[in-house]
């Protein structure tokens, strides 16, 4: 995800040019067709604004802005204080249950955002089942009594922190991990208390992993388009939707996306500053075991409630609440039509990961072969989708497509009188892309990292026995890196598995996953109904949330010696 991150800048800092051999041709191409939607996308600011535009920008382009930085901000201040301390709580300090929130903290980021809306909506409504209980105790009728009101802008704040702090605590935990074995072992010795190591050398030095959480969080934010449009809030994502499927002006819509591009670019530059030249390396070969704080009186309860509110708040009572929806509504998934709705997701998620990991070591291979300032450039150019919002990515997939299709259709009608009709439009081609696009770079930085396991000294014995780079990825390299290949699947799989929004716009006709399925139902306010979807969806998505805990805990230094 890091070097997802990483595209501005970076580019100039590789080896020199060198003449490109077949795999960085390869790798040059694929990065080229990836680039494409955010080309066209980057294209239309040069197109002189339309009526349509001039009145976006009249009515509900400043609601579009104000939201959108409003909700950043919000959800960017939950996301930390949630996120660092309890990271900083289970990796130095010792308190009951320690072992159980390292991996149970990241269950919230297998529930999707608009999931977790859907089911606290369905509970916090006026005729749900809280506001119920309270008329119901106190006699109570309507107006007599506050309640806060879940469809709102602080709503979707609290409900986007919930699932997104795990990118805050997820690095942050890697990083206080690889600090602790030299670095406050010399704060310790000099007499710092567990608070002054916590704020004058933990914290700054995990400040660069802080700061790319953070940055993950509020891309995921400002791609979020089932909260806020179930929640009715204008920000940028419901704005392109409206606009190319409401307004019909596709071109606008572009434009719409274009501006909030810039956001993303903002985004992928501060996270590339606060690391500047900020490098950290490890003293020492040899791990030291370093005792943890132990937690007695208020400290320890309060460790316990801090790390136990966002696992019940996040994960518990979502998923519960949802599990009681879909004993009640069996109807719903107790018939082919789920079957069908299953297959749909499971197999278009499947196709999405092989294609998205082969040409990660494509790629990834390509780069290692000849690591030239092109080649690199190109890798983190492709890569760069990760941090585009589904939408964006569906609107400059439209454009191109579309006008591929009218194009093959006008020479057949004049050449052979036959219409072809939408080749790829509308058509899963282009639903798969946009999931290539999207989440491309979660499975070429797993790949990558895969490969850098592997010493160079491997190929060189291997191509000296007379081996060519395919034969030695497809015989040295792949059975060794069988765990990150494996590992960039899942992944792949789960985020396509939950992405609503370019689902929502290149599916084709009479089409629907999981997530759509989900959607379409708590939309029309069926949100018992839509439990069965969701559900599976979140079921599904804790698989690779328990793999990625196991990998961060034997990221650590000596992880083998005894705690």
């Amino acid at each position: 995800m890091k070097s997802a991150l990483a595209t501005l800048g970076g580019a100039l800092s590789g080896p020199r040019w060198r003449r490109p051999d077949a795999w960085s041709i390869g790798t040059l191409l694929i990065a080229a067709v990836l680039a494409l939607p955010i080309l066209v996308i980057f294209a239309h600011v040069f197109i002189p604004a339309s009526e349509v535009w001039e009145h976006l920008r009249q009515t509900v382009l400043q609601d579009y802005v104000v939201n959108s930085l409003i909700l950043m901000l919000g959800v960017g201040v939950g996301v930390l204080l949630i996120g660092v301390p309890t990271a900083w709580l289970v990796s130095m300090c010792d308190f009951p249950g320690r072992r159980i929130f390292e991996w149970a903290l990241l269950l919230p980021l297998a529930m999707p955002a608009y999931i977790i809306a859907y089911t606290y909506t369905g509970m916090l409504d006026f005729a749900g089942p809280v506001q119920t209980q309270i008329r119901e105790l106190t006699g109570w009728g309507y107006g007599d009594y506050w309640f806060p009101e879940i469809r709102s802008l602080s709503g979707a704040i609290a409900m986007l922190t919930l699932v997104l702090y795990p990118y805050v605590y997820l690095l942050s935990r890697a990083a206080f991990l690889e600090q602790s074995i030299c670095v406050l072992e010399v704060s310790r010795t000099l007499g710092s208390s567990p608070w002054s190591g916590f704020r004058r050398v933990a914290l700054p030095l995990a400040r660069p992993a802080i700061i790319t959480g953070l940055t993950l969080a509020l891309m995921e934010t400002l791609a979020d388009y089932g909260t806020v449009e179930y929640f009715g809030i204008p920000t940028f994502t419901t704005g392109i939707f409206r606009t190319w499927f409401g307004l019909g002006d596709p071109g606008a819509a572009a434009q719409l996306a274009a501006l909030m591009m810039t956001f993303v670019l903002v985004l992928i530059v501060l996270e590339r500053y606060s690391r500047r030249r900020a490098r950290f390396h490890h003293t020492s070969a040899r791990y030291s075991r370093l005792p943890r704080y132990r937690l007695t009186g208020w400290a320890r309860i309060g460790a316990l409630v801090a790390c136990l509110l966002p696992i019940v708040l996040g994960f518990l009572v979502p998923s519960t609440q949802l599990f009681q929806w879909a004993m009640k509504t069996t109807h719903m998934w107790m018939q082919p039509q789920f079957l069908g709705l299953v297959w749909n997701s499971v197999s278009l998620a499947a196709i999405a990961a092989v294609l998205a990991v082969f040409l990660s070591l494509i790629m990834a291979y390509g780069k290692r072969l000849g690591p030239s300032r092109t080649t690199n450039a190109a890798v983190r150019i492709a890569s760069m989708g990760y941090a585009i919002p589904g939408t964006v990515i569906a609107v400059g997939i439209m454009l191109p497509f579309a006008w591929i299709d009218n194009t093959i259709d006008s020479f057949m009608r004049e050449a052979f009188g036959i219409s072809t009709g939408l080749i790829l439009s509308g058509t899963l081609v282009a639903l798969v892309f946009a999931y290539c696009v999207r989440f491309l770079a979660v499975s070429l930085n797993t790949v990558e990292a895969g490969l850098a396991k592997i010493k160079p000294s491997m190929d060189d014995a291997a191509r000296s026995l007379g081996s060519g780079p395919r034969t030695v990825l497809r015989r040295v390299h792949m059975p060794i890196m069988r765990g990150s290949i494996l590992t960039a699947l899942l992944l792949v799989f789960v985020d396509v598995l939950k992405e609503l929004p370019a689902t929502l716009i290149l599916r084709p006709f009479n089409f629907n996953t999981l997530a759509v399925r989900a959607f379409e139902l708590a939309s029309d306010e069926r949100l018992a109904d839509s439990a069965s979807a969701a559900l599976a969806i979140v079921l599904v998505g804790i698989i690779p949330v328990i793999l990625i805990s196991r990998t961060i805990s034997r990221s650590r230094p000596g992880h083998d010696t005894p705690a």
